[in-house]
């Protein structure tokens, strides 16, 4: 009878025990709740700027960012040791003397950029084309006659060695052909100049559709286009389907960036056709950039396309056939402006 009374008692003991233990994790889980609802976890930031040269999403503190423009060497020999033309959110190219052509990539967060080159002199065309992103427009010089006075409409750095950024890199050309600087470095020069880094108007660059939509053309397919802009210097942009983005060549020869080995690939192909003729001195080139037909390329298939630009700090404005406005797909773009008379691009 006693041992079943201390049976009994024990058994008491520990349903008693085990109930204040089950109320105490009552308790602390309900401070553990109360805790994390004070203190909600901190989700990832969100992309939810637009980058008005592409349309593409990006950090919002990012979005009024005020469009760096910079010159670059294009001529056959420097074009293997080309830095960052792959990260340019555009790029135009167009003639400007002996039958060659010269970029002018434009970047929006040119200080996320790392090394950019070669940088070469500024011509007239191009400070139009800075003007209509009303960017700050980066050089090595200009040609005396007809840029220099030009230069006076834009906001606009001389780069040379050792000022913002401007360093000499053996690459194995001539003197030439190796002037670079960094991202950085031209992103601190618009501080250096008093020049604003951001802008109130952040109107996107063309009438570019969602992100998430993908523009179909319907005047044909289009897996190749050639542009020649003289008999020695062909652009040709190649479409990949498992990207989505044509590739970048001169001729047969793939381009690559010359520090990290990457290819150009670009969403849209812009062939605006104009007329270019010379300067009365016979050797530099005068483009016109009032208006024009040209052709859009995207996602294997192409259009013909009305553009205009007018004066030197609008930007362009591109229609279809039919005088609608154009719909591009969000991405990165390249712009070949290109002779009317003697530059027919060859479409495949």
């Amino acid at each position: 009878m006693f041992r079943k009374s201390i049976i009994a008692l024990l058994c008491f003991s520990f349903l008693f025990l085990s109930a204040c233990s089950a109320g105490k994790q009552d308790k602390s889980a309900a401070k553990k709740t109360e805790s994390e609802a004070e203190t909600p976890v901190e989700e990832d930031p969100k992309e939810t700027g637009i980058n008005n040269l592409t349309g593409l999403l990006m950090p919002e503190s990012k979005q009024n960012l005020r469009p760096v423009a910079v010159m670059i060497n294009n001529m056959n020999i420097a074009q293997p040791v080309q830095c960052s033309v792959n990260k340019a959110d555009i790029v135009y190219e167009t003639e400007v003397e002996g039958g060659i052509t010269r970029l002018m990539a434009v970047f929006k967060d040119i200080a996320e950029v790392g090394q950019i080159g070669p940088i070469r002199s500024a011509r007239y065309p191009y400070v139009d084309l800075a003007l209509g992103h009303n960017a700050v427009y980066y050089h090595c010089g200009q040609d005396p006659t007809y840029c220099a006075p030009h230069l006076k409409d834009i906001e606009d750095i001389s780069i040379d060695t050792g000022v913002y950024g401007g360093t000499r890199i053996s690459n194995g050309l001539s003197k030439e052909h190796t002037l670079y600087s960094y991202g950085n470095k031209l992103f601190d020069g618009l501080t250096q100049k008093k020049f604003s880094t951001t802008l109130e108007n952040n109107d996107l660059w063309t009438n570019f559709a969602p992100e998430e939509e993908t523009i179909t053309l319907t005047d044909g397919a289009c897996n190749k286009v050639t542009v020649p802009f003289s008999a020695s210097y062909k652009t040709v942009f190649a479409y990949d389907p498992a990207t989505g983005n044509y590739t970048r060549y001169f001729g047969n020869d793939v381009r690559k960036d010359y520090i990290t080995g990457e290819t150009t690939e670009v969403k849209n192909v812009f062939v605006l056709l104009t007329s270019i003729t010379n300067y009365p001195d016979g050797k530099h080139r005068r483009v016109a950039l009032e208006s024009g037909e040209g052709y859009y390329i995207v996602n294997g298939t192409y259009c013909k396309i009305n553009w205009s630009k007018g004066s030197a700090s609008a930007p362009f404005k591109f229609t279809d056939a039919y005088g609608n406005p154009l719909r591009v797909n969000a991405g990165k773009s390249w712009v070949c402006i290109a002779s009317s008379y003697t530059s027919k691009p060859v479409i495949e």
